[in-house]
């Protein structure tokens, strides 16, 4: 068991390195290429910090681990909003962009609700999963194009905190992405493989280490992030980053994850679901008062969120 804790510890942080690796030298990479600072934030940094989960997801659908692989994803969606955006708010409440509440946080909750259609078989096959890939690139598609159309904010977004050296040669980045890429790798297979290991020793279900261990695990590039844009009083990055997490968990992950290896999730529950759509619902609401999330309504979501651990554990 000690063995099987260390192993997921030291997963951990191969898979924080290795997001950060990978974003870092793709970032650079893109605006060598002549990509928009905004552009490149609602891409590939967004999506980079979602690199793990898209990684052990892969890993668990090939491996017959079906309710790892959307666990991973429905307890990752809830903690993002519940965890990262409460000790966010908590740390400094977050001001909100006004695409966010127009655009964004409602096509969250649209992918959630098609999310959880698509599960009511408890499967994902190639069919959604071609369903879902084709939202992921519509949704990069619509964010391209309305980064074009206001140029004026093209400066703001996590880019922002990625410093890029400008004599730094190509040759480099290139190695951070081929060095993130393997660290994410050989960090997802640990994880996977001493997650499902723990939850034997201790008869817990496969599906509720995925939706807490392994969600909270894969999260924390995100988590890190927004941790650290808050206490540079940069906030807005935050829900940026949580949102389009969001939405590229479901659509590019899972997309890819059933492309890959039809998935079956008999293990997640009507309750996981709930638990997720409630969290995307009452996310908007929030963000519409005074369009920003404050330390009390933060408080309120880290609370919401110990009750659902509280459910999910095993007595």
């Amino acid at each position: 068991m000690i063995a099987n804790v260390a192993f997921i510890a030291v997963a951990l942080t191969l898979l924080f390195f290795g997001a950060e690796a990978l974003v870092r030298g793709s970032s650079s990479l893109a605006i060598r290429a002549g990509l928009s600072p905004l552009v490149v934030g609602l891409t590939i940094v967004a999506f980079g910090t979602s690199a793990p989960e898209l990684v052990v997801s892969i890993e668990a659908a090939l491996s017959g681990q079906g309710d790892i692989s959307v666990g991973n994803v429905v307890g990752s969606n809830s903690f993002n909003i519940a965890v990262i955006l409460g000790l966010t708010a908590l740390v400094c409440p977050i001001p909100v962009h006004r695409q966010i509440i127009r655009m964004d946080a409602p096509i969250a909750l649209g992918v959630a609700l098609l999310l959880v259609l698509l599960l009511m078989d408890n499967a994902l096959g190639r069919l959604e999963g071609t369903l879902l890939f084709a939202g992921i690139v519509a949704y990069t598609a619509i964010n391209v194009i309305m980064a074009r159309r206001q140029p004026a904010v093209a400066g703001a977004g996590p880019v922002e905190d990625i410093p890029i050296p400008a004599v730094r040669h190509w040759s480099l980045d290139l190695a951070f992405i081929v060095g993130g890429l393997a660290l994410l790798v050989l960090g997802s297979r640990l994880l996977v493989t001493n997650a499902v290991d723990l939850a034997q020793l201790f008869g817990i279900s496969e599906a509720v280490i995925g939706l807490t261990i392994v969600a909270a695990g894969t999260s924390m590039p995100e988590l890190a992030t927004s941790l650290v844009a808050a206490f540079r009083r940069q906030p807005d990055i935050a829900i940026g980053n949580v949102i389009g997490s969001n939405v590229f968990n479901i659509l590019g992950i899972l997309g890819i994850a059933s492309l890959v290896s039809p998935i079956s999730a008999p293990g997640i529950s009507v309750v996981d679901y709930i638990t997720m759509l409630v969290f995307t619902v009452l996310i908007i609401p929030l963000l519409y008062t005074g369009r920003r999330l404050h330390r009390l309504e933060g408080g309120f979501l880290l609370g919401l969120y110990g009750v659902y651990l509280f459910i999910l554990w095993p007595k």
